[in-house]
């Protein structure tokens, strides 16, 4: 039989196409919220030195008698995110404008908590962050605390100063 172009046929066709509009809406506002960029996704601006400063820091903890860190991507790009952070603030801080908290950081990175932050600017090297960090008291306290992984990263900013972060976690 012909396919039948009645009224009714139309109401109820042009009934389910707006319901289904609504629902492709609806799924569309939700995704909109979302972030399509995972937490596994290199930060642009920013590079991973964590295979750099890693045999530094396991020296640094066999030296007190604690185990070796490993390389994680989640704690790398937290740390990345925050050396761009700095590098386009091109200030060295843990907190950056209104409403900043490292736990959030943390959390939308999906780092295993407790972590720890560690930040420098101006060292032109791995060695020279990771060794500025081992001269201060509280950077070496988090180096040498109770943790699994690490991630560095450097980013420079407009004015050329480098913005280091270490994000250690457990």
């Amino acid at each position: 039989m012909p396919f039948s172009d009645t009224s009714s046929h139309r109401t109820g066709r042009r009934a389910f196409l707006t319901v289904s509009g609504l629902a492709l809406s609806a799924t569309a506002f939700a995704l909109a919220g979302c972030s399509t960029r995972s937490a596994l996704t290199p930060t642009p601006g920013a590079a991973d030195e964590s295979a750099a400063a890693l045999p530094m820091v396991n020296t640094l903890r066999q030296s007190h008698g604690l185990s070796t860190l490993s390389l994680d991507n989640k704690p790398t790009i937290a740390a990345e995110q925050q050396a761009v952070r700095m590098a386009k603030a091109e200030e060295m801080s843990h907190l950056i404008g209104l409403g900043d908290s490292f736990f959030n950081r943390m959390k939308s990175a999906d780092v295993p908590l407790p972590a720890a932050e560690n930040i420098a600017s101006g060292q032109q090297t791995v060695d020279r962050a990771v060794q500025a960090w081992i001269d201060s008291p509280k950077h070496l306290e988090n180096m040498l605390g109770n943790y699994k992984s690490v991630g560095v990263a450097v980013a420079r900013g407009q004015n050329g100063r480098t913005y280091w972060s270490m994000v250690l976690s457990s």
